[in-house]
This record gives C-alpha cells, sequence and structure tokens, in this order.
C-alpha cells in the first residue's frame, strides 16, 4: 500500500512524498520530517488503519526567549540564557523561626527554587539570619528573598545580619515613601551594593507610585484626544519600573543585578504591561499574577495569563501566587508553576501522567484510583529518581479506561496501561515503548503494573553511579 504524505508549512507550501509502509507505524516521512516530535497523535491510528491521505499539521512553535541579561540570586541565574525559575512566598510568621523554617524547607523541596518572605518589622528582621542557618541546617541552599515595603530602607539599615543573609531584596517603589521617595529607594539600593545584592523592583497596581500616576493622568487629561484611563495605568505601572531601574542604576547598582516586575490581577492587564515592559528593557522579568485567588479560580487565571506570555518568550521567573484554604498545602502553589512549564514544553519537573476523564464506558472509578495511585507514586519516587535517574522527569505515562484510545495514547506513552471498560474482557494490555509487553489480569493489576514502571525506569534511565566508586 502506497502512503501519501502531505506536509503543510506555516507559509502554506505543501510538500507531498510517497512511499510503502503496510504494516508498521511511521516515524520519519521520507522527505525527512520527524513525526515523532509532534504531539498530534491521531495519525498512528490513522496509519494502522490503512489510510492513504494524511496531512501533518505542526505545532505552535514556540517564540524564542526575549534577550535578557543575567541576574544572579544567591547562585540560581535567572535571564534567558537559563532555565525559568519557578519561585514562592511564604504566608508565616516571618518572626516564627520554626515555622517559617518549615515552611520555605516544604516549598523548596517542592520545587521553589527561591522563596521570598515577609520582612515588615523589628522581630521579622531579625529572624532572617535565623531562618536561613536553619535552612542550611536541613541542607537546603535555597536563596531566600526579602520583601520589603514601607519601611525597607529602616530595617536594612537596623539589621545588617538579615542584609547580607538575604539572597535578594524586593523594593516596591509605590511605597517606598512619598516626599522622601527617591531617598528612602537609594537607602536601600546603597545596602544592596554595600552585601552585592541584586534587587527586584516589584511594581504592583493595588500600590502603584500615587504622584507618578496623578502626573501621567493630568497629563492624558490635557490631550485633544485622551486615552483610555487603562491605558494610563499601564504606561504608569511601566514607567514606575524603568524609572526606578534607571534611579538603582545611577546609585550605582549593575545593570545585571536588576529584576523587573509589573503584576496586576487581571489576565489581559497581566499580558498587555508585560508586552509593554518587555519591549522597553533588557532586565529579567518576573511574571505573576498577584491576588490570583482561590482554588480552581487562581489555577486558571494565573495559567491563562502566564500561558500567553511565556509562549511569546516573555519571563524568566515565575510564581503563581494562590490563595491557599484554610489549613492548605501552600506548595500548591509551586506544582501549577512547574505544571505551566511542563505543560509548555519549556521544563521538565516529573513524569507526566495521561489518563481519560472517564464516560459512560468507564462506570468503574479503578482507572481513575490507579491513576492517582501511580501519580502519588511517582511523586513518592522523584526525590530518589531526580538524583539517581537523570532524565526520568521527561517520562509519560498513560492510564486509559476504556479500549476506545486506551491502547493508541498508552502507545504514544513510554509506558502505559488500558484498563478495560464496561463490558469489555478483563484484561489490561501494558504497551512500553509503543509495543506491547505484557496483558495483565486479576486484582493485582495496580502492583504488577508498578513493579513494570519500575524496571522501565531501571533500563531506560541509567543510574548515576557514585563520586567515591572507583
Amino acid at each position: 500500500m502506497k502512503h501519501r504524505w502531505e506536509r503543510i508549512a506555516p507559509s502554506g507550501v505543501t510538500v507531498p512524498s510517497q512511499r510503502a509502509y503496510p504494516d508498521k507505524v511511521i516515524n520519519r516521512t521520507p522527505d525527512g520530517l520527524d513525526l515523532m516530535s509532534y504531539p498530534c497523535h491521531p495519525w498512528l491510528r490513522l496509519l494502522e488503519a490503512g489510510y492513504h491521505h494524511i496531512v501533518i499539521f505542526p505545532a505552535m512553535p514556540l517564540a524564542s526567549r526575549r534577550r535578557t541579561v543575567t541576574a544572579t540570586i544567591g547562585g540560581v541565574r535567572v535571564g534567558s540564557d537559563h532555565p525559568i525559575v519557578v519561585q514562592s512566598m511564604t504566608n508565616t510568621d516571618t518572626a516564627d523561626v520554626p515555622a517559617t523554617v518549615q515552611q520555605a524547607a516544604d516549598l523548596a523541596r517542592a520545587g521553589s527554587e527561591l522563596v521570598r518572605v515577609t520582612v515588615n518589622n523589628e522581630p521579622s528582621a531579625a529572624a532572617v539570619p535565623a531562618i536561613v542557618e536553619g535552612l542550611d541546617r536541613l541542607g537546603l541552599s535555597v536563596p531566600i528573598i526579602g520583601d520589603f515595603h514601607y519601611n525597607g530602607h529602616l530595617l536594612l539599615a537596623r539589621y545588617p545580619e538579615c542584609a547580607r543573609a538575604l539572597a535578594k531584596y524586593r523594593i516596591n517603589p509605590g511605597n517606598v515613601g512619598g516626599k522622601r521617595h527617591d531617598e528612602n529607594f537609594r537607602a536601600i539600593i546603597e545596602v544592596a551594593l554595600a552585601h552585592d545584592k541584586p534587587v527586584r523592583i516589584g511594581v504592583n497596581w493595588g500600590s502603584l507610585d500615587q504622584s507618578l500616576l496623578t502626573g501621567l493622568m493630568d497629563a492624558n487629561a490635557r490631550r485633544s484626544a485622551p486615552r483610555d484611563a487603562r491605558d494610563v495605568v499601564m504606561e504608569a505601572m511601566v514607567e514606575s519600573a524603568l524609572q526606578s531601574a534607571a534611579l538603582a542604576e545611577a546609585t550605582g547598582m549593575a545593570h545585571d543585578q536588576i529584576v523587573l516586575s509589573a503584576k496586576v490581577s487581571g489576565v489581559q492587564d497581566l499580558v498587555e504591561v508585560y508586552r509593554l515592559l518587555a519591549a522597553r528593557c533588557d532586565y529579567p522579568l518576573h511574571l505573576g499574577l498577584t491576588e490570583a485567588g482561590l482554588g480552581s479560580k487562581g489555577i486558571i487565571a494565573s495559567t491563562a495569563g502566564l500561558s500567553i506570555l511565556l509562549q511569546e518568550g516573555i519571563g524568566d521567573t515565575i510564581r503563581v501566587s494562590l490563595t491557599p484554604a484554610p489549613g492548605g498545602d501552600r506548595t500548591e502553589e509551586v506544582r501549577v508553576a512547574q505544571q505551566v512549564l511542563q505543560s509548555l514544553g519549556l521544563r521538565s519537573f516529573t513524569p507526566q501522567v495521561t489518563s481519560c476523564p472517564g464516560c459512560g464506558r468507564t462506570t468503574s472509578t479503578f482507572f481513575q484510583q490507579m491513576a492517582q495511585e501511580i501519580q502519588d507514586y511517582l511523586r513518592e519516587r522523584m526525590p530518589v529518581w531526580r538524583s539517581e535517574r537523570p532524565g526520568v522527569e521527561d517520562m509519560k505515562v498513560a492510564v486509559m479506561g476504556c479500549v476506545v484510545n486506551g491502547p493508541g495514547e498508552s502507545k504514544h506513552a513510554d509506558i502505559g496501561i488500558s484498563l478495560p471498560g464496561t463490558a469489555e474482557d478483563p484484561r489490561a494490555p501494558v504497551y512500553v515503548d509503543g509495543r506491547l509487553l505484557v496483558t495483565l489480569r486479576g486484582e493485582g493489576i495496580v502492583a504488577d503494573f508498578l513493579g513494570i514502571l519500575d524496571d522501565y525506569v531501571a533500563s531506560r534511565f541509567g543510574a548515576v553511579e557514585s563520586a567515591d566508586r572507583t
């Protein structure tokens, strides 16, 4: 049988070619197109079913990263030449050293590469060195960032050990002082210079510099065709960030020791303000939707805003600012940020589990429970695998609930299992690297599959030998 290929390039050019492949899945077309690099799966089933006319639509390409300088924060490099950094923030009373150490440790172990703490009063400033020491004793070297508002210039001067222990200072130019704004801002920069610390100039529309905003609003009112007030607010945020960066550099701060952010709580506003800011500077940008909200609203809104910008190559470090439920897990925001990056193909953190949502063909919840057990197992094993099995974070696992898409999705994954749906034969074929390995039956399917999964990881991802092993 002859299979006819057509590759549709973004320009609309059609590239045809032909060749006979009667009985096998094809990874590459004769004209060199690597089909396995495309995340569109239906073509496999089309081939196996004998379809002879296939059109491959390339996935939307990611834009190249916006070029920036590199800022180094306690050994973590932030900028376009380095992976996008995940960060988070504690919500404990910083003066409570044991609680803050515990939460910062939890965030770091979950994958937060930078952790920010509030430094809002003298007890919190005095506690910072003990927090950093506590993390060091746990073997955690995560950089700690101080978040300053209103009185940062005073606290940093009065508590030099705090200034020395922090890896970076976050300054909000909207609340460093009214009439003494520039003086107080320069005071913080001078402390940063004395301790060789970078800064993030973090503008937030909830605390925007009112003097700057008023001036721009007045100028806009005098225009023959005034702009919308929202546009002026966006301009004020960008100007606040850039004017503050210029003042920092005029005070002596190096260009590559400055990170900028301009946070808002609306998705469309976030996209617009960062596009404007990105076009006017080459500082690394910290992305985040401020006050994103609770639960699914916060997750979805943050994902929507971050994904647009990241897809355009904008952003060098991200935080997902979720409001946790009472007693909720603060580390959720870290996992969400990681999943955003991994879903976009920008970084890999943990093996991904593909599972179907279920339908009338899957009236049993067994496959849902199995998918959860496998996801939990992967998360539990990752601390060990990450150090011993490099590359395992890219592994894809499929747990499917019936025969409709189960075998196909399982073949696309590195390892997958297709469970029987309602009224289907009580068997579960397991596929490894696209080929049927074994069919499982009986009550021990989960344990059997996890055993196969362990064997696959051991054989596919070579163990890292200890440094002292000869």
